[in-house]
């Protein structure tokens, strides 16, 4: 059975996570379909995208598959692993996607929502991005894709916490655009959709083009770069980075030494 699933309505795709087992755990296996199911709306041309979970679901996606975690002395989130390829993928594609969430998005999967051009969710849907609970440093385009919607003090709250930013709260800091009640969440996201392919595809896709630049327009000086490169490898080689995957995988709670 597949992963993920495509359909087509007039101009619109959508892309479902059909992975309930894993909680629509983001493996490789699962963001490589991903990858295909963007790209084939590509192709077929369609205007706008909807990316979610099957109706009624508690989790709309655990996030990152730890199991698949790099061992230490190895960067858990190099430029061409899958997570990163599919969120490159989703900022590339000239449709807009909608990222419509119904129940919760943890680690990496906040990320992707995150990086979708819309988001609307219902009162189950709740953010939070994990990687301090397993000692994953987080790399800097990701760091950017939450500076750009919550802007600084949010995103410090989120990746210091680890804590989940409930629904309403999402809405008020600008992580939803739109939050509607549970049992109208995918009416008012297809009619969202279905008003935007009503106009210009080609300006559409030359305005997120051009979104896409401007926020992206951070230039860092190469050391500045190998800076935090160099603060990154320090994590990944870690004794912590190897207790968190260690504990995770044991389902206990990590004991962090800072070493």
């Amino acid at each position: 059975m597949p992963m993920v699933t495509t359909s087509y309505d007039d101009h619109v795709g959508t892309i479902l996570f059909n992975n309930a087992e894993t909680r629509n755990s983001l493996s490789n296996a699962l963001l490589d379909e991903l990858i295909s199911a963007f790209q084939e709306c590509t192709e077929r041309k369609v205007r706008v995208i909807i990316l979610r979970a099957e109706r009624g679901v508690k989790v709309w996606s655990s996030g990152f598959d730890i199991s698949e975690l790099p061992v230490s002395g190895r960067d858990p989130l190099s430029y061409n692993d899958p997570l990163e390829q599919a969120l490159r993928e989703i900022q590339k594609i000239p449709a807009p996607v909608i990222a419509m969430i119904e129940g919760s998005v943890w680690g990496g999967a906040c990320d992707l929502a995150f990086i979708c051009d819309l988001t609307v969710g219902c009162p189950s849907a709740s953010f939070a991005i994990t990687p301090a609970k397993i000692g994953v440093p987080y790399n800097a385009s990701g760091i950017m894709h939450f500076l750009n919607v919550v802007g600084p003090r949010i995103a410090r709250e989120m990746f210091y916490t680890a804590k989940p930013i409930a629904a309403d709260r999402a809405f008020q800091v600008g992580i939803l655009n739109y939050l509607v009640p549970a049992e109208e969440l995918e009416a008012f996201t297809q009619n969202l959709a279905h008003q935007i392919a009503e106009n210009s595809p080609l300006a559409i896709s030359v305005i997120k083009e051009q979104l896409r630049l401007l926020a992206n327009s951070h230039p860092l000086n190469p050391d500045t770069f190998e800076r935090m490169q160099g603060l990154r490898r320090k994590a990944y080689d870690s004794a912590d980075y190897r207790e968190g995957k260690t504990a995770f995988l044991e389902k206990r709670k990590p004991h962090f030494e800072g070493k």
